[in-house]
């Protein structure tokens, strides 16, 4: 009688090598010079130089529950991609460059083909922003996950001169707030959204093509978070502060950039919320300050900066909105 096996407790060895061999190709795509010994080693290097007084800034995240989506409508590349994208947002809301990039894979089978797939997203958003793929892990972990379930999760690390950091401590009353668009949920609310649609019990409801979205409802869920750093990086030294608009929407993300004692009005009417968001709140029957509180609502990132200042972010900008201003008075209204 032959004994107990790896394989049979769930764990296949070979799939591993498999997916591991892909994934070194595709994290090495993304290494430049400063890349040390590259994928294999116990720790990723990586060197730094160039800078005066540089501090580091780290993010770790993950797309949540749109996972869920991806494994229904077979889009694991769009989920690699909403990890990065992400954790490099909120790394650059400090004024800060991405350096490099980790991320982990929990499966409960690992298919070396799915694996590959969700890496190649990580791959190619982290390539969009010079970001290097350093390192990560990928554990196959039968009875943590279901047979076809999987978890994936990202950490950035930036680096930024300690005298360039923005952090919204130079924020004042009478100062502009400019919107700068979404493109969807992003990667919050995901809950929600597959509870008004019915997601979970009948699957196939993704499959609806919905004139308003222009297409299917599986297809404006599964649009990816975008990246922020490249359309405004060029701005950081005309702003003052800058918020990532997450979970929690916008009256639980502005604030953690105004200084004491300030607060932030908005004219919700000054930017298009996108379709997917009024069919959500239409067939769920949710209320606007719930909408608010969940979603971003069309605001993707939220810029401060001087009235003096916000015709030339604009400019550099152009689809930006003036969407509001900062207010000797705490919290978040939205008129």
């Amino acid at each position: 009688m032959a004994g107990e096996t790896y394989l049979a407790a769930g764990v296949n060895l070979g799939a591993a090598r498999q997916a591991t061999e892909a994934i070194k190709t595709l994290a090495e795509s993304t290494h430049g010079p400063n890349v040390i010994g590259g994928v294999g080693f116990f720790g990723g290097m990586y060197r730094l130089q160039g800078y005066r007084q540089p501090v580091l800034v780290s993010s770790t995240d993950s797309p949540g529950t749109k996972l869920m989506l991806a494994t229904l409508t077979g889009r694991f590349e769009s989920v690699g991609v909403d990890v990065v994208n992400h954790c490099v947002n909120d790394v650059f809301v400090s004024g800060a460059t991405p350096l490099f990039f980790l991320d982990y894979l929990g499966v409960g089978r690992l298919v070396p083909e799915r694996a590959e797939a969700l890496v190649r997203g990580v791959a190619e958003a982290c390539r969009a922003v010079g970001c290097a793929l350093i390192g990560g892990e990928t554990a196959e972990l039968p009875g943590i996950y279901p047979e076809d379930g999987f978890d994936l999760a990202g950490f950035a690390v930036g680096v930024v001169e300690e005298d360039a950091i923005l952090d919204g401590s130079t924020i004042a009353e009478g100062d502009v707030l400019l919107a700068v668009p979404s493109n969807g949920l992003h990667t919050n609310g995901y809950s929600l959204a597959r509870r008004v649609f019915g997601v979970d019990d009948n699957p196939s409801v993704l499959d609806r093509t919905v004139p308003e979205l222009g297409a299917t409802l599986g297809e404006a869920l599964m649009e990816p978070h975008r990246c922020y750093y490249p359309l405004l990086e060029p701005v950081l030294p005309l702003i003052s502060g800058m918020a990532h608009i997450t979970g929690g929407g916008l009256p639980e993300n502005v604030p953690r950039i105004l200084p004491a004692g300030l607060g932030a009005r908005f004219d919700t009417s000054a930017w298009r919320v996108p379709p997917i968001f009024t069919l959500i709140q239409e067939e769920g029957g949710v209320e606007p300050d719930e909408m608010y509180r969940v979603f971003n609502m069309g605001v993707g990132m939220v810029l401060a900066c001087s009235p003096e200042r916000a015709d030339e972010v604009l400019r550099l900008v152009p689809e930006a909105v003036w969407a509001g201003e900062v207010v000797a008075d705490e919290g978040v209204t939205l008129d």
